[in-house]
């Protein structure tokens, strides 16, 4: 799914979840989008100093009624000059576990340095997997936020993950 807010109209899930770099200002990409759609709401909190984007911040609005999710989870991505493997790993955890205490089911996600191309996507999904865990016991739906080859050229790891949780199912 592309970053779009006609696409984000169309999606059906409980929540929305988008990074944020601490040295992204103003925000961009899909963040700027939803943020116009909340008339600055993000902007806002970020300026009063509610939200910054270090690894393992998270912000919570309502999304409803300017956006389809009932949820908005912004979560800090840290600083995009310094971000590796590790920080993207944090991230993620983050953002998961943020979305299991807030009893998410189905969330559609930006992944942490995706839209900027910091990681590449079948790097991002091979270490989500490994986050996530292969069968994923408090989420059952998760659409990706990815534009172009991208959903191709992870579309390996995540049909070697599936094979390997039916193969654990059958013994």
């Amino acid at each position: 799914m592309s970053a779009d807010l006609r696409r984000f109209d169309e999606v059906r899930a409980e929540a929305l979840a988008l990074p944020l770099f601490l040295d992204a200002r103003p925000t961009q990409g899909a963040l700027g989008l939803v943020d116009w759609r909340l008339v600055g709401r993000v902007s806002d909190a970020v300026r009063r100093g509610r939200f910054k984007g270090a690894v393992g911040e998270h912000l919570l609005i309502s999304g409803r009624p300017k956006l389809p999710f009932d949820k908005l989870f912004i979560y800090g991505a840290g600083a995009a000059e310094d971000f590796t493997e590790e920080a993207y790993r944090a991230a993620t955890e983050g953002l998961f576990c943020a979305l299991a205490r807030a009893k998410v089911r189905t969330s559609v996600c930006l992944l942490p340095g995706r839209e900027g191309g910091e990681i590449e996507p079948r790097r991002a999904m091979e270490l989500l997997v490994q986050v996530l865990g292969e069968d994923p016991p408090n989420h059952d739906e998760v659409i990706l936020v990815e534009d172009g080859d991208a959903p191709r050229e992870m579309a390996p790891v995540i049909e070697q993950a599936r094979r390997r949780v039916r193969a654990r199912r059958s013994e």
